[in-house]
């Protein structure tokens, strides 16, 4: 195997308000001496010869737009966007009087399945209806493991294709958090297995990024491509050489095996 081309990996970098949230990855390059200047600081690690650098965490406190962007060379890094627990709405989710108040997006991503259920009878159009970022409920379900929400949600009629505005996908989204089962609920109503966000991250490189083995397992046996690379170059095998993510990486070995074994029984 080549060696893998120095680049970073974000990782969320929030406080006690973000510590369970969900997060949407980015993978971007990073020069040798912008990472150097932030192992100095603390703020990036080195593992497996790759550098994996923390970006930018945007919280719901900076809706808007409202982003410090750091700057390699003058251009602007691709920051992460952290789902956190005040967008899910989980500061009233405790008061069951206040339910009311969340929004059918909301609602979606706690499993509030009865609220969920009032809101859908009020309109057909409500099932994919999009927040400011093209999060549909069923997206947001995805992106916290809401199982049983995506079932009811995809037979109310949700359209698992729907993307978002960067690219966002419920697919990705689920890999990301490594929800097996909504992963194979999702490709079970055909939905693309390779499609990629405006990163270029795919779900089976956020799957191996989150170390998801069965995530991965899921992914791979039904066709997700081994070749897409993010824009920092990695491929779903050099990222999970990178990250040391030792039985993600076995899991990928034995499949391009059977691969090649069958290749040679044809």
């Amino acid at each position: 195997m080549e060696d893998i081309p120095q680049g970073a990996l974000d990782d969320s970098a929030g406080g006690d308000e973000n510590s369970s949230a969900t997060v949407i990855l980015r993978l971007y390059p990073a020069p040798k001496d912008e990472v150097t200047a932030d192992l100095d600081q603390g703020l990036a690690v080195q593992t497996g010869g790759a550098f994996l650098k923390h970006s930018t965490t945007l919280t719901d406190r900076q809706t808007g737009g409202e982003v410090s962007a750091a700057t390699l060379d003058g251009t602007a890094l691709k920051h992460s966007m952290t789902l956190t627990n005040r967008q899910r709405g989980n500061e009233v989710s405790a008061l069951p009087a206040n339910l009311d108040t969340l929004s059918i997006h909301q609602l979606a991503a706690q499993g509030e399945l009865n609220q969920l259920k009032e809101h859908l009878r009020k309109g057909e159009n409500l099932v994919n209806k999009p927040d400011e970022r093209g999060f549909t409920p069923l997206i947001w379900a995805s992106a916290f493991g809401e199982i049983e929400t995506v079932r009811h949600l995809l037979e109310w009629g949700a359209n698992p294709h729907i993307l978002a505005k960067e690219r966002e996908s419920a697919l990705s989204l689920a890999s990301t958090g490594g929800y097996t089962d909504i992963v194979i609920m999702l490709l079970e109503r055909d939905v693309d297995i390779n499609i990629y966000d405006w990163n270029g991250g795919t779900p089976l490189l956020y799957a191996v990024r989150g170390n998801h083995v069965k995530c991965v397992e899921a992914l791979l046996a039904r066709g997700a491509d081994l070749t897409t690379e993010a824009d920092s170059g990695y491929t779903p095998m050099d990222l999970a050489v990178a990250l040391g993510n030792k039985k993600v990486q076995q899991v990928i070995e034995n499949h391009i095996l059977k691969l090649f074994q069958n290749k040679e029984l044809e």
